[in-house]
């Protein structure tokens, strides 16, 4: 797995687009690879043939592990070397291993998934039906990785629980449960002991059942059912899905941003009559020619040209010192689709107060279906100066949005809607349309936000001024 940005450190091998025999080149493209930041094209380097696929599609590993063997012509495959991908999958992602099954095995991929979870072994015994269980053909994809670690830790007997997992599989859940169980009734307490089959009298039912309903644990009052296995209590149900490594990675920028930069929000109405009117005729004029300029185009526009007039939004904090950015880049959010996972980008228009509306609408629309289709590239993505993220084509009036480090401003802009406004003292239908700009208080004061916004009002109100 090939290091495809700076900050990556593992992959997930999306789709081979080649497949074993097949022959390449060197520079052609062979599989999509989900990094950190983007989908990315990963090419080989060598020519020959793909003897073997090591890390089926849909597998995350890390940065170095072997993914696949390449032979040149007449060399043979006894020398080359075995992958450690086995070794270094993660349990979400290689469900069938248990966690104790890299440490007996050999850097070998091949591992037989029977001797994985024979070889994983316990400090000691917990009952012979739970070791059938374990060593049972089925019981691996009945007992989760996490689940099982839990249970041989807290002498948990995964015998006596059923699982709510799909295909009922034993799951993280179940074995808490079991364990807040046990603390609610003496005859969960152990568990080497013979499980009694129900609770023998009627007080002990009424005790057990009146401490599980007062436990502070729970949110709401429940009604306890009883079975073979002890107290069970019906909890919350829940599928788990995998987070990809785009996803990861925009949770941790997230936190980073909210925690590390002291956010506070402007927000200003702009009115948009004379911009909409002028749109129209311009899409008009344009359609014969393939072009059609969107709101988001003017305000893209329109952003440069203040940050030009206002420095200080067109920089980040530096420690000691804020850097003043001689360019100016405008980050445009760009939304994946949620079938293919979701996720959110940042494609980056450069020098935008130096480009025309047309060049603009161009370059967004291309980077938009690019990232949504084949991934940017890392520098269709770095070096903003500013962000803009729109959801105004979903019919959002208002929203408030998350720096994107290292900018010091991001503008939440929501849909230009046509209502009744008052115009020259006179109550009338106009377009509207609310916009809020969130800010970095250690560089941009409030007043600074404020007239950055009234000199973005100003040209969107007169929207002649963003076609000079």
């Amino acid at each position: 797995m090939p290091r495809l940005s700076d900050t990556m450190e593992s992959g997930t091998i999306v789709r081979w687009n080649v497949k074993e025999g097949d022959a390449v080149k060197s520079g052609m493209v062979v599989a999509d690879i989900e990094t950190d930041k983007a989908t990315m094209e990963m090419p080989v380097f060598d020519d020959g043939r793909i003897v073997k696929l090591l890390v089926p599609a849909g597998q995350q590993v890390k940065v170095g592990t072997q993914i696949a063997i390449i032979l040149e012509d007449g060399e043979s495959e006894d020398g080359a070397a075995k992958s450690p991908a086995a070794e270094q999958t993660s349990p979400q992602s290689s469900p069938q291993s248990s966690p104790h099954s890299s440490q007996g095995t050999s850097g070998n991929a091949f591992v037989s998934p029977t001797s994985s979870a024979r070889g994983a072994k316990l400090n000691e015994p917990i009952n012979a039906r739970t070791q059938e269980i374990l060593e049972s053909d089925d019981a691996r994809v009945r007992v989760s990785p996490v689940a099982r670690r839990i249970a041989e830790q807290e002498r948990v007997d995964l015998a006596s629980l059923t699982g709510s997992g799909p295909g009922g599989r034993i799951i993280k859940r179940d074995v808490l449960n079991a364990l807040e169980n046990r603390g609610a009734t003496p005859a969960a307490q152990s568990t080497d002991a013979p499980r009694a089959g129900s609770i023998s009298s009627s007080a002990q039912g009424a005790s057990s059942t009146s401490h599980v309903a007062s436990s502070s644990s729970l949110a709401v009052p429940v009604t306890p059912t009883l079975r073979a296995g002890g107290l069970v209590v019906a909890g919350l149900q829940s599928t788990e899905v995998a987070v990809s490594s785009m996803r990861q990675i925009i949770a941790k920028r997230l936190v980073e941003s909210k925690t590390t930069i002291p956010h506070y929000q402007v927000s200003m109405k702009f009115e948009l009559d004379r911009l909409m009117a002028l749109r129209e005729q311009l899409n008009s004029e344009l359609a014969a020619m393939g072009i059609k300029l969107s709101v988001n185009d003017f305000i893209v526009r329109g952003c440069a040209l203040s940050m030009a007039k206002h420095p200080y939004v067109n920089a980040s904090w530096g420690g000691e010192k804020i850097l003043m950015h001689q360019q100016v880049n405008v980050g445009v959010a760009v939304a994946l689709d949620e079938e293919k996972g979701g996720g959110l980008l940042v494609a980056v228009i450069r020098d935008v107060d130096r480009k025309s509306l047309r060049a603009i609408s161009s370059e967004t629309k291309a980077l938009s279906e690019k990232a949504r289709t084949r991934g940017l590239s890392m520098e269709e993505m770095s070096e903003s100066t500013f962000t803009v993220s729109n959801l105004g084509m979903f019919g959002v009036e208002h929203f408030t949005a998350i720096i994107n480090p290292p900018n010091s401003a991001i503008l939440a802009c929501g849909a230009a809607l046509k209502q009744p406004v008052v115009r020259d003292d006179q109550l009338t239908i106009g377009y509207e349309m609310t916009a809020t700009l969130s800010l970095d208080h250690r560089v941009i004061d409030g007043a600074m936000a404020a007239r950055w916004l009234n000199t973005l009002k100003g040209l969107l109100e007169n929207p002649a001024t963003l076609l000079v």
